[in-house]
């Protein structure tokens, strides 16, 4: 990571977005040098949870066995499969055996929506979470993700759309909060005009957020442009003034 780039954000985020938190990030590598490697041993935990602590400073690493979550090990691209009778669990569960999250209307449907979704090919054995002041000379993120509540998320996503004419400069798939955080900002990364990806309406992963909370991941390639954009944008009007005022 170029830190000049780095502590030129977190000057710009201030400026603009006063004391906000700052966003986190990830990125996939087989040595994650001064990170902390969350251990294979250990009770199941959603790891939107796990995300606090990397939001609070804590800088963490995930392998496959780490994982415990078969929704977190496919979408963060360790698994190419989440579980037996996924579809089930997802729509209506199986009578006197399984309890359904009713998310989607029918099995059938849910095995249509996973084979839409193809596995990452991930470069590393281990993906590293770590907040944006954490970050250092060795570290490459490839994904920025931020909590927001509606007045953040408003100024990040007009600001995502500021250099297109195109007006969806940013999509919203159904998916696990791993997946709006994950799965879907990488994919776009790679595409000829990356997207940012608004999430968190998981209900399961919800109660890991603050009340009034949402995601919005931006692959780095876009976020770069984006933090250029920043002083010749709307964020220097008084309208944007308004809402600023606001933020806590």
């Amino acid at each position: 990571m170029n830190i000049e780039i780095r502590d030129h954000f977190i000057e710009q985020w201030k400026k603009y977005f006063n004391n906000a938190d700052l966003p986190i990030t990830f990125y996939y590598t087989d040595s994650p040098a001064d990170t902390e490697i969350v251990p294979s041993s250990g009770k199941w935990n959603c790891i939107i949870c796990q995300l606090q602590k990397v939001r609070s400073g804590e800088s963490l690493a995930f392998s496959a066995e780490s994982v415990k979550c078969g929704g977190a090990k496919r979408y963060l691209g360790f698994a190419d499969s989440i579980r037996p009778n996924f579809e089930y669990f997802l729509s209506c569960g199986i009578e006197n055996k399984m309890e359904g999250e009713r998310y989607i209307r029918t099995p059938q449907l849910v095995l249509d929506l996973m084979k839409k979704q193809k596995k990452l090919n991930i470069p590393g054995k281990y993906i590293v979470f770590k907040r944006w002041d954490k970050l250092n000379g060795i570290d490459n993120p490839e994904v920025t993700i931020f909590f927001a509540t509606a007045d953040i998320l408003s100024g990040l996503f007009t600001l995502a759309n500021f250099d297109q004419s195109e007006p969806d400069s940013t999509i919203t798939p159904f998916a696990a909060g791993c997946g709006s955080l994950v799965y879907f900002p990488y994919t776009e990364k790679d595409n000829q005009r990356p997207r940012a990806v608004i999430g968190m309406f998981d209900v399961s992963a919800r109660p890991c957020v603050q009340e009034g909370v949402l995601s919005f991941s931006v692959p780095m390639v876009k976020f770069m442009k984006m933090i250029s954009y920043m002083d010749e944008s709307f964020l220097i009007t008084d309208s944007w003034k308004k809402v600023q005022k606001r933020i806590r």
